[in-house]
C-alpha cells in the first residue's frame, strides 16, 4: 500500500467507533475517507438502520466534503471495524458516478494489499 493510501486507510480507520444507538440503529462499524481534488481528506461513518433510512460511510464522507465546498474526489477508501478494506456498495458506486464525467476516474482501494481500480471498472456499463 502506498503512503497516500495508508494515510486514507488510517483516516478511515480512525473514525470507526461501533455503537448501538437503539434496537434499530447502529453507527460507526465502517469508516471511509475520500481524498478531494484539492488534496483534502474527508471522513464519515456508516449509519445502519432497521429500514432503508441509513447510509454508508462513503456517502457520509462525501456529504462532509460537499458541506465544505468541494465537489470532486480522486480516491476513496472504506474500512470495516475489523480492519478489512471494503469496496463501495452499488448505491455508493452509483452516487459517485453521478458526480460528473470525471467520476469514472475515481481510484478505489479494493483490498488490504493495496490493489486499486477506477470507479469505471466497478461500473462497466454505466451510461454517462
Amino acid at each position: 500500500m502506498t503512503k497516500e493510501w495508508k494515510e486514507l486507510y488510517d483516516a478511515a480507520r480512525s473514525v470507526i467507533a461501533a455503537k448501538k444507538l437503539s434496537k434499530n440503529m447502529f453507527v460507526g462499524e465502517v469508516g471511509a475517507a475520500v481524498l478531494s481534488s484539492k488534496g483534502n481528506i474527508y471522513t464519515g461513518v456508516c449509519i445502519d438502520t432497521a429500514c432503508s433510512l441509513g447510509f454508508c460511510a462513503e456517502r457520509n464522507a462525501l456529504s462532509t466534503m460537499f458541506t465544505n465546498g468541494e465537489y470532486e474526489i480522486v480516491k476513496v477508501c472504506a474500512v470495516y471495524k475489523d480492519g478489512s478494506v471494503m469496496p463501495p456498495c452499488g448505491a455508493c458506486r452509483e452516487f459517485m458516478m453521478q458526480m460528473g464525467e470525471t467520476a469514472k476516474d475515481i481510484e478505489v482501494l479494493v483490498s488490504n494489499d493495496g490493489r486499486t481500480v477506477r470507479l469505471a471498472q466497478l461500473m462497466p456499463e454505466y451510461q454517462y
